[in-house]
């Protein structure tokens, strides 16, 4: 095969898909690791993909290198978000434990939390601090405090976290992307997320369509690791068994 027809069908199928590894290429091409790799620098010096750890993605795909401070965030996608906390508080039940992650979509949880026979453990100061106000039984997790996104992040809260298993929680993200999965700016705030996630027998992610093919350097989780709340079909992932739409008030929702 001529090195210009890999090319091109290596940039068809990186847009077709929004991304693609280095092995699903070598599969797809009968080819090389290496041959791949050059190939995948040399469309990423023309602009035609961009490369990532592993393989390539679309340049039609968003990034996110760091988080905006929560101020900022919190007036982004507001009514969204309302309707997606507001759905995802509806799911806690009686002697549910329940972990709610930091951020600004679970943060709106709190005006939506009815259930007092449940109990509640955050990594965020002020999720924490609200719960106890309205007379919740809620505990903090330890560790560092990172200001930008009022997180409790670090080795201490990843092992606090260690001895939970939670029935439900509620995590927020930077980014969903079927190959790249769940991503957010920071290391430290994403081993708190997978920590969390994985002591969870049923995780749910909270975010807006506009989170959607969206990638964030950190990975904490594959998208097929949680459910997802969302307010609305988002195009290309019409038919994914892991999305909740409050639009249908949940009817689509994996069982």
């Amino acid at each position: 095969m001529l090195a210009e027809e890999r090319l091109a069908r290596i940039k068809e199928r990186v847009n077709e898909q929004g991304s693609a590894t280095l092995q699903e290429l070598m599969e797809y091409l009968e080819t090389s690791e290496s041959t791949i790799r050059r190939d995948i620098i040399t469309l990423d010096s023309m602009g035609e993909v961009m490369k990532v750890h592993g393989g390539a993605v679309s340049m039609n795909t968003s990034f996110q290198m760091r988080d905006d401070e929560v101020k900022d965030r919190r007036v982004v996608h507001l009514e969204e978000k309302r309707q997606i906390a507001k759905y995802a508080a509806s799911l806690i039940k009686r002697d549910d434990f329940v972990y709610i992650d930091a951020g600004t979509t679970t943060e709106l949880i709190l005006d939506y939390i009815v259930e007092k026979n449940a109990i509640y453990v955050t990594n965020a100061v002020n999720h924490g601090r609200e719960l106890s106000h309205k007379g919740f039984e809620v505990y903090l997790v330890g560790g560092k405090l990172k200001g930008t996104t009022e997180a409790v992040v670090g080795a201490g809260a990843m092992e606090s976290l260690s001895v939970y298993n939670f029935t439900l929680g509620f995590w927020g993200t930077n980014g969903i992307h079927k190959k790249a999965g769940f991503t957010t700016p920071d290391r430290e705030e994403a081993g708190v997320k997978h920590t969390a996630l994985w002591h969870c027998k049923k995780p749910y992610i909270l975010a807006d369509s506009s989170k959607f093919d969206s990638i964030s350097p950190v990975k904490f989780a594959e998208f097929e690791d949680a459910l997802i709340i969302t307010e609305k079909k988002v195009k290309g992932y019409e038919d994914c068994p892991n999305i909740i739409l409050t639009e249908n008030d949940g009817k689509e929702a994996m069982p």
